[in-house]
């Protein structure tokens, strides 16, 4: 079973983006109270990541995500909520299984540091700036 808030998978019909996304493949800790969670995110924009993950947590839960872009000298250590879940289906129909997080609590240059990474690697246009 798929759980969905908000927009829906990657792809989805319910899909519906604030940011662009763009494809990565970083490692990232994944934190909550009683659950570490070493992982992959494959892909990013300036309000969230998918991270792919065989068992992910359930809709709802906060965690802290620390993860270091490429080209980046500090790893970001950020606070995030599960959006939504794609889990991994028994008939092999889902090959990405995972779960949509969007980042909570973002100081403003946490974000303009974000928007700076994602724009290097996307070249994204210059509309996408980070709030004041």
């Amino acid at each position: 079973m798929t759980a969905r808030h908000d927009s829906g998978p990657p792809g989805s019909e319910q899909e519906e983006r604030a940011a662009k996304r763009v494809a990565v493949i970083w490692e990232v800790d994944c934190e909550t109270e009683d659950t570490f969670l070493y992982a992959c995110i494959t892909n990013v924009s300036e309000l969230g990541i998918f991270v792919q993950c065989l068992d992910p947590l359930v809709v709802g839960t906060e965690l802290t995500l620390s993860f270091r872009p490429a080209g980046s000298d500090e790893p970001f250590t950020l606070r995030g909520r599960v959006q939504w879940v794609n889990e991994l289906r028994s008939d092999g129909d889902d090959i990405n299984p995972g779960m949509g997080i969007q980042f909570v609590e973002l100081e403003p240059e946490q974000r303009e540091q974000l928007v700076s990474i994602i724009k290097t690697i996307a070249y994204l246009p210059d509309e996408i700036v980070p709030d004041a």
